[in-house]
């Protein structure tokens, strides 16, 4: 597969036909199995990606350098963005292969059992990149709520709630508020910025979460989907070979109704030959003896 910026893979050409190409021509399946490679690697690097993301999470909360603090957020957001498309990615992927055009039945369990393994691997690195941002999402909440007790160290549960949720209508109002009445200014105005930024993070984090579960809800559509096409293609399988069986019933009907008939013709034809056979002897007896008598 072909990278894309530092941790997307970027699919492979679709096939013109089922056998693919090289190998393919020998074994229609080797194409599929080569997509099955593919898409486990793509796996491989989502998760990759979903390790670096925690650690960005990590290293921006501990961050206490603005410009280090920033510069991890902008790593952060390119690596968000690229695993989002990554996710896209897999998941047309899959729904493709689950669609890869076979014939033998053989092979059609193989690409049912193998989408399905690839599918719950695939979800099994979603459920662990959803809950990576649930955890630093309660991380972010907590680091700005510390840092608005600075500013306010009586600041009731309400009033914490209402700046961790909400830090441009009554949130940041409160917020304004505590600053004015701090007596420690200058380190109220970074901690409100950090705060702002944090914000921000719980934001993308929130954005993040709604996307994970939107690929959560798609797989269990083309799960149903699948499932669907399968119980279309054995129910017309099974008419198939009943039909098959049907025509084949006809087909030794039509045979016997044939023969029989040959047969009957060849009876029709002898009985014919022994006619004539007889009439010629009569005859031949009848006018032998007629010129007998006249001759005497």
């Amino acid at each position: 597969m072909t990278p894309i910026g530092g941790g997307g893979y970027a699919s492979p050409t679709t096939p013109q036909n089922g056998t693919g190409s090289g190998n393919g021509a020998a074994d229609p399946m080797s194409n599929f199995y080569n997509q099955v490679t593919s898409i486990q690697d793509g796996i491989g690097q989502f998760s990759s990606n979903v390790s670096r993301i925690a650690d960005l999470h990590a290293r921006t909360l501990s961050s206490t350098d603005e410009g280090s603090g920033r510069h991890n957020e902008e790593l952060l957001d390119d690596l968000v963005g690229q695993t989002r498309q990554l996710s896209n990615e897999l998941k047309e992927r899959i729904q493709a292969l689950a669609a890869y055009p076979v014939t033998r039945a053989q092979d059609q369990v193989i690409r049912k059992n193998q989408t399905a393994l690839l599918r719950q691997k695939f979800v099994e690195v979603l459920q662990n990149y959803q809950q990576v941002e649930r955890d630093y999402r309660v991380k972010y909440r907590q680091r700005v709520e510390r840092q608005f007790r600075i500013v306010k160290p009586d600041a009731t549960p309400e009033e914490v709630a209402a700046v961790v949720n909400d830090t441009e209508g009554a949130g940041a109002q409160i917020f304004t508020q505590a600053l004015t009445s701090s007596t420690r200014y200058g380190e109220s105005r970074i901690v409100h910025r950090e705060v702002l930024e944090r914000h921000n993070d719980i934001k993308r984090i929130e954005r993040t979460l709604e996307e994970l579960a939107q690929l959560f809800n798609d797989m269990s559509v083309l799960v149903a989907q699948q499932d669907e096409a399968i119980d279309q293609i054995q129910s017309r399988a099974g008419s198939v070979e009943a039909d098959t069986r049907a025509g084949l019933q006809q087909t030794e009907k039509a045979v016997e109704h044939a023969r029989s008939a040959r047969r009957k013709r060849w009876i029709c034809f002898g009985l014919f030959i022994t006619i004539i056979a007889i009439l010629a002897l009569v005859l031949g007896l009848y006018f032998g003896l007629r010129n007998t008598g006249g001759s005497k």
